[in-house]
């Protein structure tokens, strides 16, 4: 094979990499840090792809994309939390079926409001307290989460496409991600972008028909050799 294709698959992991960090830093944040198991997380990304595509297409700049599906989107977060899952801290079952029922209603949601069709967001040439108020850190924590996932989804959206099921195809690899890097690390979350990033594209073209095998083999030696993660705490 040619330098170009290592060159082109190369850059494309790395991009590819740089999105799931957005993804998956939010989902540390959430899941590592807050101990809250969000299955709509990924419904994050898908909503702020289409806020943005709606707002990309209306106004035709980017930056107000990115602004206002993040912004957008950690409203929504920050409803969740405050209204549904601040009661359920420590109910994982609890988490699970109430975030998977958001996911199930977010993608009809978008389903019924943008329709079935795929849409490719138009992406520019260039691109005082004392003490601490634990509900409202908690609350700007999974804002923070939220909007986070929402600007992967409007960045994604130039290059990835936004459509129905987004959520749930992208949703692994943040899980992936935040496991594989350490629940809770940054850092961890930026390494494990980045190598699942490149396993994953460098997977699907050179073996496609194992491009599972490639991503998740390296994930379980990983983790066999470190439980906790690359950055986790032993």
């Amino acid at each position: 094979m040619s330098a170009e294709f290592w060159i082109a698959q190369s850059f494309n992991g790395l991009s590819y990499g740089a999105l799931l960090f957005l993804l998956a830093s939010g989902l540390s944040l959430i899941f590592g840090v807050m101990r809250i198991v969000n299955l709509a997380h990924g419904s994050y990304f898908m909503l702020g792809g289409y806020v943005g595509l709606s707002v990309a297409l209306y106004t035709k700049s980017f930056a107000l994309a990115c602004l206002a599906g993040a912004v957008a989107i950690a409203l929504v977060g920050m409803g969740m939390e405050r209204f549904f899952l601040r009661r359920l801290r420590g109910e994982v079952l609890g988490q699970v079926l109430m975030t998977i029922g958001f996911a199930l209603i977010f993608q009809d949601l978008a389903l019924l409001i943008w329709g079935g069709d795929p849409y490719t967001i138009p992406v520019p040439a260039l691109l005082q307290g004392v003490g601490i108020n634990v509900p409202r850190v908690s609350l700007a924590v999974f804002a923070l989460g939220a909007g986070l996932a929402a600007l992967g989804g409007v960045i994604g959206g130039g290059f990835l496409g936004v459509y129905p099921g987004a959520d749930f195809e992208v949703l692994p690899y943040a899980f992936v991600v935040v496991i594989v890097g350490g629940l809770g690390s940054l850092p961890g979350a930026v390494a494990g972008s980045l190598l699942v990033g490149l396993l994953d594209n460098f997977g699907k073209a050179l073996f496609p028909e194992l491009s599972y095998f490639t991503l998740f083999a390296p994930m379980a030696i990983i983790l066999a050799i470190r439980p906790t993660g690359l950055f986790g705490r032993i």
